[in-house]
């Protein structure tokens, strides 16, 4: 998968594509559905397959001291673009220059001239232009003045309610991983690389892979089990293991951060890039009495991992 952000300097062999138009955060059952409505188009046009999204979020970009809202970082939404078969990601950047696009502006310098897309997929509830004044019916009128044609995306709706971002941040933020796999479609993931900690965890027998997760949407804290996998480097593989997800109480941390422990592994991670999926949620984060209390509770936190795992 090829990854584009400057919509003015697109090669020859770049443009063309059919492509969907949102900012896939989550990559969700509804994103999926807009993807493989342009992937149909992309098949009837010999064209390429492509996503159109931006770098800030335009969320971000507009509101930069809100609550971090993500709930994945670019790397793994690109990470899982690329395993949706995406073959090109214009992955715009999202600055004062293209925020002041009018609609009309946006489709003829954005996708019709500088990208030079044939045809373009978008949701029922797309908003695009300045103001977020153009919406879908002027999305078809521009594509016919601009000779790209247009695809509109029926919402995705599941027994509790449509398909969402926010559905699934809820349910992360309740402790509910499962219901907001259902939405997605696969598991959600922490992704990033493996960083130097405070290795408290080889003291008490849990050597744990520490990863950062900043300017995420935080699901609730405490302890999952897990599957991980390691992207890269000599012990790329897929494992099962146990998460925590928080600030430390015991050690009066206060910046969140994720710890993981890879079942029956050993060797050295820091470096490599890791995805962490969130299977079940088996307790909040405490504060233990002392040592032997808290090496009590992480042994009876993997054994019920394993077992979830095991039925996973």
């Amino acid at each position: 998968m090829r990854i584009l952000s400057d919509f003015t300097d697109i090669a020859p062999e770049d443009r063309g594509a059919a492509a969907a138009i949102g900012n896939f955060d989550g990559v969700h059952l509804g994103h999926l559905s807009v993807i493989d409505l342009a992937r149909t188009e992309a098949e009837r046009l010999c064209a390429p397959l492509g996503v159109m999204t931006f770098e800030p979020h335009p969320r971000e970009y507009f509101a930069p001291d809100a609550p971090p809202f993500r709930l994945m970082n670019r790397a793994a939404r690109a990470h899982r673009l690329q395993k949706v078969g995406v073959e090109k990601l214009y992955e715009l950047r999202f600055d004062a220059d293209l925020a002041a696009h009018t609609p009309e502006g946006f489709a003829q310098e954005v996708i019709a001239e500088g990208l030079g897309l044939r045809h373009v997929v978008v949701g029922a509830d797309f908003r695009f232009g300045k103001g977020r004044a153009g919406d879908t019916a002027m999305l078809r009128e521009l594509g016919e003045r601009f000779g790209f044609g247009v695809t509109i995306a029926p919402l995705v709706a599941f027994d509790q309610g449509e398909v969402s971002s926010t559905a699934i941040r809820e349910a992360l933020s309740e402790g509910r991983p499962r219901d907001a796999a259902r939405m997605l479609g696969h598991w959600h993931r922490l992704e990033g690389e493996v960083i130097h900690g405070e290795k408290r965890g080889r003291d008490l027998g849990y050597p744990t892979a520490n990863m950062a997760v900043d300017g995420l949407h935080m699901p609730r804290f405490g302890v999952y089990a897990v599957k991980v996998d390691v992207l890269d480097g000599p012990h790329a593989g897929s494992y099962d293991g146990a998460a925590s997800i928080g600030v430390r109480p015991m050690f009066g941390e206060n910046h969140p951060n994720c710890e993981t422990f890879l079942f029956d592994f050993k060797g050295d991670l820091y470096g490599a890039e890791i995805s962490v999926a969130l299977v079940e949620y088996l307790r909040g984060e405490e504060r233990f009495d002392g040592l032997e209390a808290l090496i009590a509770q992480m042994d009876a936190d993997c054994a019920r991992a394993r077992e979830v795992l095991a039925h996973a």
